[in-house]
């Protein structure tokens, strides 16, 4: 019996890019692929994104991977590279970098290359994380625009901190200033992550860089992938593997956390932590059996989970199917549920679940 599976929809995956495109026409689309496609598969899933003008992942051993599948579409290191050994091998493997730091600059500098490489220049305009001071825009601009290895087109980015959340002023702070910046450059500008693309459609130049809306999940704040159209990629599923009745007052999984207060029937299901399942889903996070959902009770175990289904299971069965999260469960829901967020439980999955794409 196969157990727990992550069935992508390969469909719904070039559904969602589409939507892209329809959200920002007058962009090029950058697909992320970082941490393995989110969980989704990373050369698979770059194979099937045939419309993707370039792909973006975030280490060099990630775009090594892509090129060893036989992907040949432009590459961006989102966190550039991390030593001057790198650079030969960015160059061989036609990969574009992005340049957040001195060290960085001054290695591409000093090198000893045998073509220029592409690049593109990260401003830090209120994230804080990587990318240089608007102060350092210009000094940057100018050595990169002067170095021979780096080729005459010096792209220019930046990355939103708080545009899941339409309330907030930052995105518009934001923006305000990196346009300000960068007005007289004529370069190629990149701005949107897929809440940018989703919320703030003013952000969109001339690149958009999708990540999570790809896959068919909201990156905004109380929302679902379908409130915009999207239609989930990643089907998690497993079996139930035993039926069993307690008495009332009866204590269930490990700390006997939680007590049935009345007779009532479980369900073991074949999933846990160890499958990348969150241990600290809540009493009650749903699971959907036939149709139906049922809340899972006691601690999330390794490899099984318990599920309080009730004395109107509806013939549930040994063998029968259980969906985690999907179409009919929404990811954003359970990551609530588990007081994280859908990206964490999407990247968690772990190798011993089969994958399973059509």
């Amino acid at each position: 019996m196969r157990l727990v599976a992550a069935e992508i929809d390969l469909a719904a995956l070039a559904y969602n890019l589409a939507k892209v495109k329809r959200f920002a026409p007058h962009s090029k689309v950058m697909a992320v692929l970082k941490a393995n496609a989110y969980g989704h598969g990373l050369v698979t899933i770059a194979k099937h994104l045939a419309d993707a003008d370039a792909f973006a992942v975030a280490r060099v051993d990630e775009a090594l991977a892509l090129r060893a599948g036989g992907l040949t579409k432009p590459i961006v290191l989102l966190e550039g590279f991390f030593h001057p050994s790198d650079l030969p091998i960015l160059l061989a493997n036609n990969f574009q970098t992005i340049i957040h730091d001195e060290s960085q600059l001054q290695a591409l500098e000093q090198a000893e290359l045998e073509a220029p490489i592409a690049t593109w220049l990260k401003i830090d305009t209120g994230m804080h994380r990587l990318g240089i001071e608007p102060s350092q825009f210009t000094a940057f601009y100018q050595r990169l625009k002067a170095c021979q290895n780096v080729k005459e087109q010096v792209n220019l980015m930046t990355h939103f901190s708080c545009a899941d959340d339409l309330e907030s002023t930052k995105t518009e702070l934001q923006m305000t200033l990196f346009r300000q910046l960068v007005a007289e450059q004529g370069e190629s500008l990149c701005l949107a992550n897929s809440a940018g693309i989703l919320g703030w459609p003013q952000s969109h130049g001339d690149w958009v860089r999708p990540g999570l809306m790809m896959y068919g999940v909201s990156p905004m704040l109380d929302k679902i992938g379908q409130d915009h159209g999207l239609k989930p990629v990643m089907r998690l599923t497993t079996k139930v593997i035993a039926i069993r009745s307690i008495a009332a007052g009866e204590g269930v999984g490990y700390g006997a956390r939680w007590q049935s207060k009345s007779t009532t029937t479980l369900a073991i299901i074949a999933v846990g932590y160890g499958d990348g399942y969150p241990r600290h889903a809540k009493q009650g996070t749903p699971v959907i059996i036939k149709g139906k959902r049922y809340g899972i009770v006691g601690s999330v175990s390794m490899d099984m989970i318990t599920v309080d289904i009730g004395d109107n299971h509806q013939g549930i069965t040994i063998g029968d199917e259980v969906e985690m999260w999907g179409p009919n469960l929404p990811v954003e829901e359970i990551a609530q549920c588990a007081s994280t967020i859908p990206y964490e439980l999407l990247c968690n999955v772990t190798p011993r679940v089969s994958y399973e794409y059509s």
